[in-house]
């Protein structure tokens, strides 16, 4: 296995664009600002659309979820849509709207669980809260993105002195009493309230009575790095999923003036069951479809649905050696090892034989290699945007992902050259 300059380069970019992208609003921010750079059209949703073949747009709803296209050169009864989803949201910890709090003798701050991610991964880390306020401005009110670029906030580990068998059991945080972030000691004059309003405040250069509330997601400070023998492989948070989100977009990025109308589709909420308006179990992408072939007649959008094909795209299960009783056997997925494809008998990824048999196609056209994943049928098996999406439009669907380590971490691992090889395949399904 060879790391290519291309590979080590497209990399290098997707650990920049996490390292910018500290909560799924930022994420959608950060994707916006390079669509725009790319003369991509913004457009809103509550407005009339006028959309021009070749066309290059895109929308945001929720300040979180974006889906950007490029308008084909056929019809998309003739066609189809060509569309990849991915999802902006990673598991971790969010504040509560009245999160600071007195602990005496320290202020500290209430957090929320969101999704599934793995806690004890959070503990002595340097961490920080990136997110957004809404403020009252002379016209209305104003969404201002925010982000503590220092550590602010620490979950310390307790002194093994006084757990003594954390190495035998584990280590298990109670979510509400065990989680609060210490984020500094007790001044006289000022509540936690008042401290913590304080610094929004500053950050935001705005009054702090012009606050009216906000949500805050809670991130590791520290940035993306190669490491490795030979720096083979990448190490950052929220490479699930922003990993996809990057290569979709990269994708779409690369293509022009093709006869399918090609979309990426980015999702918030899908960690924690996308049944949101921004969510993939939401409207956005039936609504988006519906506008793009306005045109068309109810017959002839349903010929198009019928002939268009989607890719869920999301991170795979890497094979970790020094656990080999969690793997199934004759599926040990190999980080560097190209795409993966993943099935499930229950259907919670939406892959099927033939839709298989077509991403298999556009790898071998790519001249990229793929992988098979399925889960032990004595374990949970998680899933994706890609069995919704396919229930709620009736597209055919193939789940699949780049291998990695550390699922859900505060600090995930991936490998420096799947990360090029997953662009390439998208390249040539949007082509």
């Amino acid at each position: 296995m060879i790391v290519t300059q291309e590979a080590r380069t497209q990399a290098q970019e997707l650990l920049d664009f996490i390292d910018a992208s500290p909560s799924p609003w930022h994420v959608a921010a950060t994707v916006a600002q390079r669509l725009e750079s790319q003369g991509f059209e913004a457009l809103r949703e509550e407005e009339g659309w006028q959309l021009e073949s070749g066309g290059r747009y895109f929308v945001v709803r929720g300040g979180s979820s974006v889906i950007a296209f490029v308008m084909g050169t056929q019809t998309p009864d003739w066609t189809g849509f060509r569309v990849i989803g991915a999802h902006t949201d990673s598991p971790g910890l969010r504040l509560k709207p009245r999160a600071p709090f007195a602990a005496e003798p320290m202020a500290c701050l209430g957090v929320e669980v969101y999704g599934g991610p793995i806690l004890a991964t959070f503990t002595d880390r340097d961490l920080s809260l990136a997110g957004r306020i809404v403020v009252r401005r002379k016209k209305g009110v104003q969404t201002r993105l925010v982000r503590f670029s220092h550590p602010l906030v620490r979950l310390p580990n307790l002194a093994i002195h006084m757990n003594r068998n954390v190495n035998e059991d584990g280590l298990k945080l109670n979510k509400q009493t065990e989680l609060p972030l210490l984020l500094g000691n007790l001044l006289e004059a000022f509540s936690p309230a008042e401290q913590f309003r304080s610094l929004l405040a500053h950050l935001a250069g705005v009054e702090e009575d012009a606050i009216i509330n906000g949500e805050f997601h809670v991130y590791d400070t520290q940035q993306g790095v190669f490491w490795g023998v030979h720096e083979e492989f990448i190490a950052n948070s929220q490479l699930d999923n922003l990993s996809s989100c990057h290569a979709s977009l990269s994708a779409l990025l690369s293509t022009n003036e093709p006869e399918a109308t090609c979309i990426c589709a980015l999702f918030d909420h899908e960690e924690i069951g996308s049944e949101s308006a921004q969510g993939a179990g939401g409207t956005f992408l039936s609504d988006v479809l519906q506008r793009i072939a306005s045109g068309l007649d109810r017959d002839t959008l349903g010929q198009a649905m019928a002939r268009s094909f989607f890719i869920s795209a999301d991170m795979a299960h890497a094979y970790h050696p020094n656990f080999p009783s969690a793997y199934e056997p004759a599926h040990k997925i190999r980080v560097n090892g190209g795409p993966v494809i993943k099935t499930n008998a229950c259907q919670r990824y939406a892959t099927n034989a033939e839709s298989e048999a077509y991403f298999i196609a556009l790898c071998e056209c790519a001249g990229v290699p793929w992988q098979q994943y399925a889960h032990r049928t004595d374990l949970g098996c998680g899933s994706t945007i890609g069995p919704i999406v396919a229930s709620r439009l009736g597209m055919r669907c193939v789940d699949v992902g780049n291998p990695m380590w550390a699922m859900h971490s505060a600090r995930e691992s991936a490998g420096t050259v799947d990360h090029s090889l997953m662009i390439r395949v998208m390249q040539r399904f949007f082509s």
